[in-house]
């Protein structure tokens, strides 16, 4: 069961993911060759795009929260500051509730939908206007139970949500359609279901929500200081039932963990490949609530690079990561295919062999420049760039089939 367990860590998915590199480098993968003299491009170019972005140097954790900034103005930030909160934990339990549902709506949109920014008048597509579509959403109380009390997401609310609810949210029509709109919508329904079922977690403060996770990893402070990796454990840990049902072993959901035959252990997790995508991309955008509220959080680089199209395009674009079969890149492939799970992971360990890179050209620790920076700067602005220089509307390298959950 311990062995079962491990696989619901980041700790784990870098060990894999590293597993799966060495195979590669011996030219030993089904899928794909790994060239990584291709690697010292793909550092200047994520320096270049870093330094044009960021030009003083001070590069943030890469978050939801970075995607609520638009034309320079800091959306939550101008909501919150109007707000009187009875103390630092009420604002905190408010940001879990939007960083979570945010998060969650966040999986590919497609490229052909787009948000219509009722502040601005422009028509925003993929992360950013799935940010503002579920921010405007949380700011009007779409998510709450409460009229009096708009900022914040219940048990109860998330429970009824449904797909014309999303629909008007995201302004989703036949012109503008919206990929995995049922799932996410399914996504959101089983989050309200699972803090509903443990009002001891979720509740303790309140109605049950899903802020209610502030309260539980804030009780597990050691001296007001929590490692990132525990954040994430807590977030598998308690929100792991809201996944689709995928691999379970041992009676054990492992959510964004899949097969790949290429992986060889000797007990009984042979073969399994977690990921945890989302999950991560949810625990760093809970680090700067959790700060906010004065608690500190050590050992950012626990938690590992995002197993998502952005960087995984940027290895692919760059050249560092070739398929064996160049046809594979004009076929659609299922999110659990060994070739995009064999993608996925090298991608997480090429992060980790791309961060040292760069760090050494910048002589910066991993304490000063975290991978949660890195990632900002970054390599998925640079992935996105590459994009677009290859294909005019940007996708990615490959085409996934994805049902809203995964990426």
């Amino acid at each position: 069961m311990d062995d079962v367990s491990s696989l619901l860590s980041a700790r784990a998915v870098r060990e894999r993911a590293h597993q799966l590199l060495a195979l590669g480098l011996d030219d030993k993968l089904p899928h794909f060759r790994v060239d990584l003299g291709k690697l010292e491009g793909i550092a200047d170019l994520v320096l270049d795009v870093t330094n044009k972005a960021y030009p003083s140097g001070e590069v943030p954790f890469h978050s939801r929260w970075r995607h609520f900034v638009f034309g320079g103005v800091d959306r939550w930030a101008a909501i919150a500051e109007k707000v009187e909160w009875p103390d630092a934990a009420a604002r905190a339990r408010a940001e879990f509730d939007l960083a979570i549902t945010s998060v969650l709506l966040d999986a590919g949109a497609g490229a052909a939908w787009r948000y219509q920014d009722a502040v601005t008048g422009a028509k925003i597509g993929r992360s950013e206007g799935l940010a503002l579509a579920s921010l405007d959403m949380f700011e009007h109380g779409a998510f709450s139970a409460d009229v009096r009390d708009p900022l914040r997401a219940d048990a109860a609310k998330l429970q009824a949500l449904s797909v014309a609810d999303l629909e008007r949210g995201f302004q989703v029509s036949p012109d503008n359609p919206l990929v995995g709109l049922d799932g996410r919508v399914a996504l959101l329904r089983r989050l309200g279901e699972a803090t509903a079922a443990k009002p001891e977690i979720f509740g303790t403060q309140d109605a049950p929500r899903p802020g209610g996770l502030f309260d539980q990893l804030a009780a597990g402070a050691s001296g007001g200081h929590l490692q990132a990796a525990d954040i994430l454990q807590q977030v598998l840990l308690q929100l792991g039932p809201i996944w689709p049902s995928r691999l379970t072993l041992q009676g054990i959901a492992l959510g964004d963990c899949w097969r790949h035959e290429s992986l060889v252990t000797a007990d009984a997790t042979t073969g399994l490949v977690p990921l945890h995508k989302l999950s991560q991309w949810l625990s760093y955008s809970l680090i700067e609530p959790l700060q906010r509220a004065g608690l500190v959080v050590d050992a950012i680089d626990g938690l590992t690079g995002l197993a998502e199209y952005r960087n995984g395009g940027l290895f692919v674009d760059g050249g560092v990561l070739v398929l064996r079969d160049p046809a594979d890149a004009s076929r659609a492939h299922e999110v659990d295919s060994p070739l995009v799970v064999e993608w996925r992971a090298l991608t997480v360990a090429l992060l980790d062999r791309l961060a040292g890179l760069i760090r050494e050209r910048t002589s910066q620790t991993a304490e000063q420049l975290p991978l949660a920076r890195i990632l900002e700067g970054g390599t998925w602005a640079a992935g996105r760039k590459l994009a677009f220089a290859r294909r005019p509307d940007g996708s990615p390298p490959l085409t996934i089939i994805s049902d809203g959950t995964v990426f």
